[in-house]
């Protein structure tokens, strides 16, 4: 499809930062991929959002959130803005044995993490051909992630 083509076919909405707001925004980006005949990239694009957004309503719960969705012709960039000034951290990827992995007790308590984060940012990078952070001024940052269109769509 030429870029003329995919040009209008873009989501730009502001959401307040909730526990809810991600799933709000996988619901809104199905629709929208689905009406742009993007439906088999919902379930990469609609987990990347899940990341960028739960890291951000994490930075500023209850401040205002931007989420852009804008279809290219050979993928989707997804944005996410924030007004926090700070940076995205993920883990390194680690590699356990079964030894490793021994129950947690606390597991089930309401709002233990127990280590936990962090893993958000390798899914993005593994799901998307590529991502970034942009510093906006005078504060806040878009984090964004390209993710390639497959099979019929392109």
């Amino acid at each position: 499809m030429s870029e003329a083509a995919v040009a209008n076919q873009r989501l730009d909405v502001t959401f307040r930062a909730e526990e809810t707001t991600p799933g709000q925004v996988r619901t809104l980006l199905g629709f929208c991929l689905d009406e742009w005949s993007l439906s088999s990239m919902t379930d990469d694009v609609c987990l990347i959002a899940s990341e960028l957004i739960t890291n951000a309503v994490s930075c500023v719960p209850g401040r205002a959130l931007r989420v852009k969705c804008t279809r290219k012709p050979d993928s989707v960039l997804l944005a996410v803005w924030d007004p926090s000034d700070a940076m995205p951290l993920g883990k390194p990827p680690e590699e356990l044995c079964l030894e490793d992995i021994t129950p947690d007790a606390k597991a089930l308590d309401p709002g233990y993490e127990g280590g936990t984060g962090g893993r958000g940012l390798p899914i993005v990078e593994a799901l998307s051909s590529e991502w970034g952070v942009t510093k906006t001024d005078p504060s806040g940052k878009w984090v964004w992630a390209r993710i390639p269109q497959t099979g019929e769509n392109t």
